[in-house]
């Protein structure tokens, strides 16, 4: 197992109220090397869907014959899917080689005390994604921010294109007390490299805010284009985008991808290549289906963290299946519990919870639903409650179930 220390380190040392610093951060790409000349980027934000659009651009990407390198997060069974070349996950030995390219960097800093604050892990694994590009010779990186904003590192790094997913309220009262507030902050990852934005359609409010930011970081010099799914000519076609409601973030992925192609000189992958390539993409935890390790039943697996999205998960099973026998559901109290409670009336539900202290599962839930602790879902227990069975909530969660049916984590698509 690779030594993760370097991603960890600062964080795990944090003393009680103490904030990441992008101060520090900055220095350490600097000592790095990666603050310019660098390999351009596509910024990935968003309130959902971050990894499928990532996914879907970079797939887009290497139909097109351009190598990059995709970082998203969290991981599901391994902490070298956050690092990909190409879709497939970096093996044990680079991921040892990043974090000691790290650690290099990072001990020739001052202490952290200078800074205020530590380095994020998620920011560690950006960098390490710029790392393994200059270390492979990809052409692009694909980084998917954490919150976003201008406290993440994405802003540091400065994306040439910016691909905005929907944006919603998850993160109201840490971005912003409103939709547009939040809008506004993760738009805050475009800067003076900024060349393109492309989004999802908002609200109009949202939209706003969206262009205020954008206008505010490139000197007015990029307007925001919205990427509508439902035209006629969005592309990838509706057969070959991603099921339920990652279908939108999948034509947000490819064109995120047309206007890198567009920024390097180079043209979008023939029609029929390019197909194989999206036909080819499989997303964990996102309405993924498994086989249950010595048993004859199934489980869907998806990281549904609000009432849509379990609606959503339960409609797209019941369309693969024609039933669902039981669903296990894990929601920390700081998702929509109440939403998804709603829209599982009158199923089987056993909901789960995790063992992280920072997550509270106190919702007062259904006397009927079974409760269970993480560690308890194996792969007999998961056949016990029937041949179909689905697995929503948190990634954290449904990355216990991928480990626990041994699921393929490490290819996202192959090369057509």
């Amino acid at each position: 197992m690779p030594r993760l220390d370097p991603f960890f380190a600062e964080w795990s040392a944090r003393r009680p109220g103490q904030r990441r610093s992008l101060d520090r951060a900055d220095a350490l790409l600097r000592e790095l090397g990666l603050d310019r000349p660098r390999v351009p980027v596509v910024g990935v934000v968003g309130s959902k869907g971050k990894g499928t659009t990532a996914t879907y651009a970079s797939a887009a990407l290497s139909a097109a014959a351009i190598g990059n390198v995709l970082v998203t997060g969290p991981s599901f069974r391994s902490y070298r899917e956050r690092v990909r070349h190409d879709g497939t996950s970096v093996t044990e030995e680079e991921l040892a080689g990043l974090a000691s390219e790290l650690d290099r960097g990072r001990l020739s800093l001052p202490p952290v005390e200078e800074f205020g604050g530590y380095l994020a892990p998620s920011g560690m694994f950006l960098m390490a994604g710029l790392l393994h590009a200059r270390n492979t010779g990809a052409r692009v990186c694909v980084l998917e921010a954490g919150m976003g904003g201008h406290r993440d590192e994405l802003r540091l790094i400065g994306p040439e294109v910016v691909a905005m997913g929907k944006v919603f309220g998850e993160h109201l009262g840490v971005l912003g007390d409103t939709v547009p507030e939040i809008a506004r902050e993760k738009a805050g990852v475009a800067g003076v490299h900024t060349q393109s934005l492309v989004s999802l359609p908002q609200t109009s409010e949202v939209e706003d805010a969206i262009g205020d930011a954008l206008a505010e970081a490139t000197g007015d010099a990029v307007r925001a284009e919205t990427v509508d799914p439902d035209t006629q000519d969005a592309w990838p076609p509706p057969d070959l985008r991603p099921p339920g409601l990652s279908a939108a973030s999948g034509v947000l992925g490819v064109a995120a991808a047309d206007r890198m192609l567009g920024l390097l000189g180079e043209d979008r992958a023939p029609d029929g290549l390019l197909t194989r390539v999206l036909e080819s993409v499989r997303l964990p935890a996102r309405l993924s289906r498994h086989p249950v390790p010595g048993h004859a039943g199934e489980v869907i697996v998806d990281s549904a963290i609000n009432g849509e999205g379990v609606a959503a998960a339960l409609a797209h099973a019941r369309a693969v299946w024609g039933g669902v026998d039981h669903v296990l559901l894990c929601l920390p109290d700081h998702k929509d519990v109440a939403g998804a409670e709603e829209a599982l009336a009158g199923l089987r539900v056993t909901a789960v919870r995790l063992p992280e202290a920072h997550l509270r599962f106190d919702h007062a839930l259904p006397d009927h639903w079974s409760r269970i602790d993480a560690d308890a879902v194996t792969p007999g227990a998961v056949a016990a409650l029937g041949d179909r069975v689905l697995a929503l909530g948190t990634v954290y969660f449904t990355g216990r179930v991928l480990e626990a049916v041994e699921a393929p984590t490490d290819t996202l698509f192959g090369r057509g």
